[in-house]
């Protein structure tokens, strides 16, 4: 067993506790990766406030880069030395998803209690997300990791294992908006500024941001967006109408909050779709009018990851990124150090920060 520094989640809604812990190598299929850097998304938050349940000690971190350091049996493709993303999408490859190209929706179920991690005692160590990234190694399955060139750097490289994949997929793979079409991105947060990047790809005609602050309306247009309306505003919806001159094909809840489901219906059009990006916490519901939505055959489409294939998508987006076409670098709000994670994450909080970034040595 390795010693690593890793911050600990003892209890739900208290601060992270940086401790030493317990690392096991690799074993069959799996590779060990120092990492360089993690970011703080948004689900490691609503986990850590006890949003969804979980097993506890744990520790969170999902969204990092480093170079992989070891590699266990059976292990293709990857070898040591190679700088690697780390994502959460752990798939078996056999399960009725990964067989029909699913990956991101892999059936085989993960026990994060019997992962690599143990206490400094030897005890239960719960590793979430088949990553606990907020830690100085992880030891993952090789699913989980897409090797990138070297000169990506590792913040950068960390936006790629979730937030970025998350928000482009869900328009270009869940809904596969075409050119011309129209679109609101609820919410103009880390994975909204990516769902607005995805339909400035995709070739949406207008795209409309909707958020709380007029400040993160402003960097959505700088990501793409034609138009930005206050969430605050009396009707948001007929505002984001009226300048879209229809209503929309597509909207895009990135938020996890009931409200923002609620009035995503009041965007869309005859055949318009709901995407369902963010993740409300564990409980919480929305209710519609059936009656209208048979009527204007509209619909709902849920978008996990983005319905990533990672070793197909994120060397695409490395690719548009090289070409200045996929903005990356203007995503990085803070660099911190492990040591000041719980600083970060209350930055994060604020919802001021496009994406905190913990960097390691």
């Amino acid at each position: 067993m390795a010693k690593v520094k890793a911050a600990v989640c003892h209890a739900f809604g208290q601060p992270l506790v940086i401790e030493e812990v317990d690392l096991r190598a690799p074993e069959m299929g799996e590779v060990e990766v120092r990492l360089g850097a993690v970011a703080i998304c948004h689900s490691d938050i609503s986990y850590m406030d006890g949003g969804w349940g979980g097993s506890l000690p744990a520790v969170y971190g999902h969204e990092a880069a480093g170079i992989v350091t070891a590699i266990g049996e059976g292990v293709h493709g990857i070898k040591a030395g190679d700088r690697v993303v780390v994502t959460l999408i752990r798939a078996c490859g056999s399960c009725p998803s990964c067989s029909g190209g699913h990956p991101y929706s892999c059936e085989t179920p993960y026990d994060g209690d019997a992962g690599p991690l143990k206490t400094a005692e030897g005890g239960k160590l719960h590793q979430a997300m088949a990553s606990g990234a907020f830690a100085e190694r992880v030891v993952v399955d090789q699913s989980q990791v897409v090797t990138v060139a070297d000169d990506i750097p590792f913040d950068v490289a960390s936006l790629l294992a979730c937030g970025v994949i998350t928000g482009i997929g869900a328009v270009v793979n869940a809904a596969q908006v075409r050119p011309g079409q129209d679109v609101v991105v609820i919410g103009a947060g880390g994975v909204g500024l990516n769902a607005v990047q995805g339909a400035r790809i995709a070739g949406a005609r207008r795209i409309v941001a909707v958020d709380m602050s007029e400040a993160k309306l402003e960097m959505a247009r700088e990501f793409g967006a034609t138009d930005g309306v206050l969430a605050t505003a009396g009707n948001p919806a007929k505002e984001a109408v009226e300048l879209l001159g229809r209503r929309a094909d597509w909207v895009f809840v990135t938020v996890g909050s009931a409200k923002a489901y609620d009035q995503a219906i009041d965007y869309i059009g005859r055949r318009g779709n709901i995407v369902l990006v963010g993740m409300p916490h564990t409980g919480q519901a929305s209710s519609y009018e059936l009656g209208n939505l048979a009527a204007w055959s509209q619909g709902m489409v849920g978008s996990k990851m983005g319905n990533t294939v990672i070793k197909r998508d994120i060397p695409w987006m490395v690719d548009m990124y090289r070409q200045g076409r996929l903005k990356l670098d203007e995503l990085v709000s803070g660099r911190w150090r492990l040591e000041d994670i719980n600083t970060a994450i209350a930055d994060t909080k604020t919802g001021a920060a496009k994406r905190n970034v913990i960097l390691f040595d």
